[in-house]
């Protein structure tokens, strides 16, 4: 394994807890050293991009080849202000170029179905969101290792769904369609640098065979004190990934809208059956 390869893994899991064995090329270095970048530069993107990321997107799996996803690329400064202001008003979605907002998208089978006078039983069942979600999120994931491999950096949006009602008023979308999330998109701003966070031990995500919890006790322990250092030298509040859990999930508050999500999602014409 190389020296940088090798500090790659030591940042993704940023303690000794780095597991060994782990298999080096250029593709593997390059998903190692992610991060989630939220400072831009006031650069536009080169000509291409947008096309390049989507043929990217649409090389990803989708299940049953239904490609029940779209997205909306949003470049209009006011635009990306309005939607700033309903997630949270993040900065970074003003700041990056290029927004994109990810969608489950069934109106576009829905409206195949009526062109050929076929009733889609399945659309209203939770099977079919499910599948839209699913192909939305891997079809950016995709992008994300592209837009990395030209030099850009990218941060998600989950925020997006505080509102998917106002959300869809902003963007136009039709019945049958949600934003799963946006994908804000840049050049990394060197002066503002995002760092590798370190993730989970292995030992705590990772079950031979059949599911057991024996280390994950002790993998958290020492993750928290992995974690508690990165946010110490980031000054930001939370101590620790269990306060961070603890804290994000211990009250409905903590989810900003989105506790409403299943009424929205009907009323976006979502069958949840």
């Amino acid at each position: 394994m190389s020296a940088p390869f090798a500090d790659r893994r030591q940042e993704r899991y940023g303690s000794a807890a780095a597991p060994t064995g782990v298999l080096s090329n250029a593709v593997l270095e390059g998903l190692l050293a992610h991060r989630s970048v939220r400072a831009f530069l006031n650069q536009p993107l080169p000509e291409g991009t947008l096309e390049t990321l989507v043929a990217a997107a649409q090389s990803a799996a989708s299940s049953s080849n239904l490609q029940v996803w779209s997205l909306v690329a949003v470049e209009d400064p006011a635009r990306k202000a309005r939607l700033a202001a309903l997630a949270g008003n993040q900065r970074h979605i003003v700041e990056a170029p290029l927004l994109l907002v990810w969608l489950a998208d069934l109106s576009r089978v829905r409206r195949l179905g009526e062109r050929a006078d076929v009733e889609l039983e399945a659309v209203p069942f939770l099977e079919s969101l499910l599948l839209g979600t699913i192909d939305a999120a891997l079809a950016a994931q995709n992008a994300v290792v592209a837009l990395e491999s030209l030099g850009l950096g990218s941060v998600y949006i989950g925020a997006i769904r505080n509102d998917i009602e106002a959300v869809a008023a902003e963007l136009h979308l039709p019945a049958d369609v949600y934003p799963v999330f946006g994908l804000a998109i840049g050049y990394p701003d060197p002066q503002r640098p995002a760092k590798v966070k370190p993730r989970l031990p292995q030992p705590a995500v990772l079950h031979r065979e059949t599911y057991g919890t024996a280390p994950e006790a002790a993998a958290i322990e020492a993750y928290d004190q992995s974690l508690g250092a990165f946010y110490r030298s980031e000054g930001l509040t939370a101590a620790n990934w269990s306060e961070q859990v603890l804290a994000r999930l211990g009250r409905v508050a903590a989810l900003h809208g989105r506790e409403h999500l299943v009424e929205a999602l009907k009323k976006r014409g979502f069958g949840l059956r």
